[in-house]
């Protein structure tokens, strides 16, 4: 069996670590005189970086290099350096797991499940959040966008993570986006469970096979799924 994961908003609480990240930024931009940033983030118009295959692949301090260029022409390094240490600073602090994520992990490896991790971002930033959060050593393979240089909104990484295990013919995919992960997996012949969390709670579902709320229902379809298999 192979089970291929996603981290941001499935594992952890990355949306809700960068809400109270972008709350602390507001007395900075403030203090900062940056009212063209501070209108941006309100206005709610980083929404349109949803589908940028680039921005996904970027580390952090790129990323928010080209988060600023699109509000001003010319960015100070001093005054980029010192948002990326606040913006670092907070998130981690806010950072967690969910309740669920350790029992989830732990329960498909006792019933010997190979886990792939599949995960959008940069090098530093995913693999700091799994050697923050704990987790690293459940994966048997660990695949960022920032290392493949492909997004998840391509099959690319799904394909990859399929790969490391060709012969492994059960195959999952847990995330809370559809148009990624469900997505992806469903082009490499996957079951794709969406849990509805994060960010992209409030979308359409249009890949998943199933729709749940947390990790300890993802775990009951990928039993009961496998249980079918057994008996078939």
């Amino acid at each position: 069996m192979l089970v291929m994961v996603d981290l941001d908003d499935t594992l952890c609480n990355t949306w809700e670590a960068g809400k109270y990240t972008i709350i602390r930024l507001f007395p900075h931009l403030l203090r900062k005189r940056k009212f063209k940033a501070l209108f941006y983030i309100l206005t709610a118009r980083y929404r349109e970086l949803e589908q940028s295959r680039e921005l996904l692949v970027l580390d952090l301090d790129k990323l928010l290099q080209r988060i600023m260029e699109r509000v001003y022409s010319r960015v100070k390094r001093e005054d980029l350096e010192e948002m990326l240490e606040l913006v670092d600073r907070t998130f981690f602090s806010n950072l967690k797991l969910f309740p669920d994520a350790k029992y989830f992990l732990e329960e498909l490896k006792k019933i010997d499940a190979k886990l792939v991790l599949v995960t959008d971002s940069s090098t530093y930033w995913q693999r700091k959040k799994l050697e923050y959060l704990g987790i690293k050593d459940y994966f048997d393979g660990i695949i960022i966008s920032g290392e493949t240089g492909h997004s998840k909104l391509d099959p690319h990484n799904f394909l990859l993570a399929r790969r490391m295990f060709p012969n492994e013919d059960e195959v999952y995919m847990v995330g809370d986006r559809d148009d990624t992960d469900m997505k992806g997996g469903k082009a490499v012949g996957a079951i794709t469970i969406l849990v509805k969390r994060g960010y992209f709670k409030g979308k359409r579902a249009k890949y998943a096979d199933y729709v749940v709320k947390d990790l300890i229902e993802a775990l009951e379809v990928i039993k009961r799924e496998h249980e079918k298999r057994d008996k078939a």
